[in-house]
């Protein structure tokens, strides 16, 4: 039997209008469809109709990645579907984990599918917060020693990154945003502007702008994505937005002298 391609497919924020044309085609020309639960209902029922269904619960990713293998292994065409997009903290990489473990890389046909990712949209719907260097950090400690998440954290405030932050609390993880917030504060002003937002681009949607001072852990959860600014961001009405420079390069070259002038 012939090897089926496995498509690792980003669907974006959840909307079907923020997924892109490619993720539709490579959902559409799949007999299987693999991922976690919630997100393979992200996928619109006419893309899933007639196809075999493999979904599964959190914290089962190699199962599910497994399992797509085996789908695409058995000849079935197999889209493994990721929020966002697959290469953002999500499975692009375990696959190829997988994949390399078996000895399948020159195997299996692999196609990774991008998608927006979850910190774009959410940063649209607070005006443009990384219109500079940003950095993402995951508050998530399942994989990662929380040692490391907080050397990172601490890196990025004291280089002036603008930082999103992913998988801030949930109901087993609700100390770590409060940490992450005090040692912003260390290197940033009360004023600063912090953006919350939960269910980018989903059924209840919420986005607000707030300051570093005012900000509470507990207005986020694993639905959420929170931006904290550089010294340099500022509140727009109800926007939040870095600025990239412009008005600095205008002020520097109004200030060089022309030719003729007095300096």
């Amino acid at each position: 039997m012939t090897v089926a391609a496995l498509h690792i497919v980003g669907l974006g924020p959840g909307s079907e209008e923020c997924m892109t044309p490619l993720a539709a085609r490579a959902l559409s020309e799949s007999a299987c469809i693999a991922g976690y639960a919630r997100y393979v209902d992200l996928v619109p029922e006419r893309l899933r109709a007639g196809k075999r269904i493999i979904s599964n619960g959190m914290r089962q990713e190699e199962e599910r990645c497994a399992a797509a293998v085996e789908s695409a292994l058995a000849g079935a065409p197999t889209s493994l579907v990721c929020s966002g997009d697959p290469g953002v903290y999500a499975l692009a990489g375990l696959a190829l984990e997988q994949l390399e473990e078996r000895g399948l890389l020159d195997v299996v046909p692999l196609d990774v599918v991008p998608g927006v990712p979850a910190v774009c949209a959410a940063a649209a719907l607070l005006g443009a917060p990384l219109m500079h260097d940003f950095a993402c950090v995951s508050l998530s400690d399942l994989l990662t020693p929380w040692d490391t998440i907080e050397r990172r954290l601490r890196a990025a405030f004291a280089a002036d990154f603008v930082v999103a932050l992913y998988n801030p609390r949930s109901r087993g993880r609700d100390w770590q945003l409060g940490r992450a917030l005090e040692l912003a504060r260390l290197e940033r002003d009360g004023a600063c502007p912090v953006g919350i937002v939960r269910n980018a681009g989903r059924e209840g949607q919420d986005a607000r702008v707030t300051t570093l001072a005012a900000a509470r852990p507990d207005e986020a959860d694993m639905l959420s994505i929170v931006i904290v600014g550089n010294s340099e961001t500022r509140i727009m009405g109800r926007y939040m937005a870095t600025p990239r420079g412009y008005a600095a390069r205008r002020a520097r070259r109004e200030s060089v002298p022309q030719i003729g002038e007095e300096s």
